[in-house]
């Protein structure tokens, strides 16, 4: 697990020792994702220059060090992730008289590439890895981002030079780089607390799509990459309900028990300490019974928890811990600890980040670091398998929609329209004595403007978006954009009539909210305190049988997960797991209104928002004012802008 940063220069014009400090500059940066060892790479006659930070996993040896080159030399190579199967690959190999220095899968990925091709390669990868390899021969660049999307990659054309790296500080260290926010990717971070892919928060700047390689010649100047998909849960998709799971819910069971335990023991090959983060869900549980019942130690095992009791599951996790014998440690976050971490996230996550759990997240993998220096999650479970609440509620909002008549919902829509979310707040606020307690701080004009649109909506797309949605006019609210953003999304699974409504929402979750929210959130948070994270769920072969495997066995009398929670419990009793899902969260609606209310002032101040040019103060400060008062909880809202804020105080500079 590694950082990884160079650029192609086109032009030419620079030497190989300027070359070399410059890429030595860029990957400097990223000295937490890899602090065991640094390399350079280059070659002025083509203008390329390859580095890297190594966090060393498999391999200590320097026979690991990177970049790397191929015995053959055509090849050389800057890599980050992990390929599990590299050793079943590695047999193959010296089966047809390839012989390795060391016992890394860095070696091993270049002989599979001088053997087969990157094409034919990259296929047969089992892994997490995003990296960038250089064709010596044909004087091409090719960056590579694995099947989910698990290790991120930016690339950008600063004149002539083409740069990249893992996160956009690498490429900020380059001397060409323009900090240009791109308005309607601020826009699109406003609805969804993520900027997602291809975008970023700079003009000119992308990201390597899952799935994917990106080609550059080195006499293209300014062209974008050429794009080759070799995998995508859409194929993926298709592949399933063309040969959908034919045996039984014993043989279903029973198969996605031995899938995850060869997923899981793969993941768990390392030459450092290895544990898990144990939230107590489903999901976490499951990983832990596995890899317990594949271990000889007790595994050690981390949870957060929170003295807010609609927060917790600290308690749930324990018991999990104590019946299947982990080595366990628990860390109970205060609002003090929070206000620390704040002033790190503009740096940790590199670009507007919003989703509040980001906060738990780095500070269990700063408690795990402590003792291990690689972690197994239970992240992904939910989309693949049907876990979240929003399945089960947007069904329900979708077959009601569906049974009032076009006729009837136009209108109704246009007169909800007609009054603002702030009058229809008024209103409610007027009733409120009136009104059950918990309902006056649900934003009610707020829903009932979303509502609305829904009614409009026409499709299930449409639903889909508005449920997740933060900032639902985003556009008017950013000052300068195009208006042209639109939200993150796919039209595949709306148009497939094959899919259930569920099964479209869990297709869309995958390609947009997973990638672009959860797995950022888990990659810098743990690389940020320089720990691995890997996740048994994405291995592509659980990704494909999930969706070989019917709706029926995934959700279950609206409850999600069926066969997840079939598995666990031939490790775990019911009893320890059966309760409502609780997620990740923080109390932020709370600590905004206490310990971080005169830090978010600051940043709301209305005469800051107006200088700095990017957003329309006044909606901000009604909600802000609406929040500290009590009357509705925008904790949502003023996070996302927060964030935004506090990433452009940390640039340091007037955009």
């Amino acid at each position: 697990m590694c950082g990884i940063s160079g650029f192609l220069d086109t032009s030419r014009r620079c030497g190989e020792q300027e070359l070399r400090s410059t890429v030595l500059r860029m990957v400097s940066r990223l000295h937490h994702r890899g602090p065991d060892d640094v390399g350079a790479w280059a070659d002025a006659g083509s203008g390329i220059a390859l580095g890297h930070r190594r966090l060393s996993i498999v391999d200590l040896s320097p026979e690991g060090h990177q970049p790397m080159q191929s015995v053959c030399g055509r090849y050389v190579i800057s890599f980050n992730g992990e390929v599990y199967n590299f050793m079943e690959l590695r047999r193959e190999l010296e089966a047809l008289g390839h012989t390795f220095r060391g016992h890394s899968d860095t070696e091993v990925m270049l002989s599979c590439i001088s053997q087969w091709g990157l094409s034919h390669s990259v296929r047969r990868f089992n892994g997490m890895f995003a990296f960038a390899l250089w064709d010596r021969q044909e004087r091409e660049l090719h960056l590579v981002r694995d099947r989910m999307g698990e290790k991120p990659l930016y690339y950008g054309w600063v004149g002539k030079v083409l740069i990249f790296g893992s996160e956009l500080k690498a490429l900020r260290a380059h001397p060409g780089f323009s900090m240009e926010v791109d308005r309607d990717s601020l826009a699109l971070f406003l609805r969804h607390n993520c900027v997602p892919a291809p975008h970023s928060i700079y003009k000119g700047v992308w990201k390597v799509m899952p799935g994917t390689v990106a080609s550059i010649s080195s006499i293209n100047t300014g062209c974008s990459p050429k794009t080759t998909t070799y995998w995508s849960v859409q194929g993926a998709a298709e592949r399933g309900m063309d040969e959908p799971f034919k045996g039984s819910e014993t043989d279903a069971v029973a198969c996605l028990d031995e899938l995850l335990r060869d997923t899981i023991k793969h993941r768990m090959v390392a030459d450092v300490p290895l544990g898990a983060f144990l939230s107590g869900g489903i999901d976490s549980s499951t990983i832990v019974a596995l890899m317990q019942a594949q271990s000889t130690r007790p595994i050690q095992t981390f949870t957060v928890g929170f003295h807010e009791s609609e927060f917790n599951e600290a308690t749930h996790a324990k018991a999990v811990a104590q019946h299947l014998g982990t080595a366990h440690t628990e860390l109970y976050v205060t609002p003090e600890q929070t206000l620390a971490v704040i002033p790190k996230l503009p740096a940790l996550y590199d670009e507007p980040f919003s989703d509040s759990s980001q906060v738990p997240t780095f500070l269990i993998s700063e408690m795990a670091k402590r003792d291990v220096t690689v972690v197994l999650s239970g992240d992904a479970g939910d989309e693949l398998f049907g876990g979240y609440e929003r399945y089960f509620l947007g069904l329900d909002i979708w077959n009601k929609i569906e049974l009032m008549p076009v006729m009837i919902r136009k209108p109704l829509a246009r007169g909800i329209q007609m009054l603002s979310s702030e009058l229809w707040n008024n209103l409610f606020r007027t009733v409120a004595p009136l009104v059950p307690t918990g309902f006056q701080y649900c934003n009610p004009g707020d829903k009932l403007h979303k509502l609305a649109e829904m009614l409009t909506a026409g499709v299930g797309e449409g639903l889909y978006v508005l449920m997740g949605a933060h900032w639902n006019d985003a556009a008017s609210l950013v000052i300068g954009t195009s208006g042209s953003s639109r939200p993150a999304t796919n039209s595949y699974p709306w148009n497939n009539h094959r899919m259930h409504f569920q099964e479209r929402m869990m297709f869309a979750d995958m390609i947009s909210y997973l990638t672009d929210d959860i797995l950022v959130k888990v990659d810098r948070a743990s690389m940020g305190v320089s720990l691995e994270s890997r996740i048994p769920f994405l291995d592509h072969r659980v990704v494909e049988f999930a969706w070989q495997i019917p709706l029926s066995m995934k959700i279950r009398k609206r409850t999600g997960k069926w066969l997840v929670r079939q598995v666990l419990s031939k490790y775990v009793p019911s009893t320890l797991i059966d309760r409502p899902k609780m997620g990740f969260g923080v109390p932020i609606d709370a600590w905004l209104r206490g310990p971080l209310r005169e830090w978010a002032e600051a940043l709301l101040d209305e005469k800051r928002l107006r200088d700095q040019g990017f957003f329309n103060p006044d909606p901000i400060r009604q909600k802000w004012s609406a929040h500290v008062s009590e009357t509705f909880n925008w904790q949502h809202d003023l996070w996302d802008v927060l964030m935004f804020q506090a990433w452009l105080e940390h640039e340091g500079q007037d955009l």
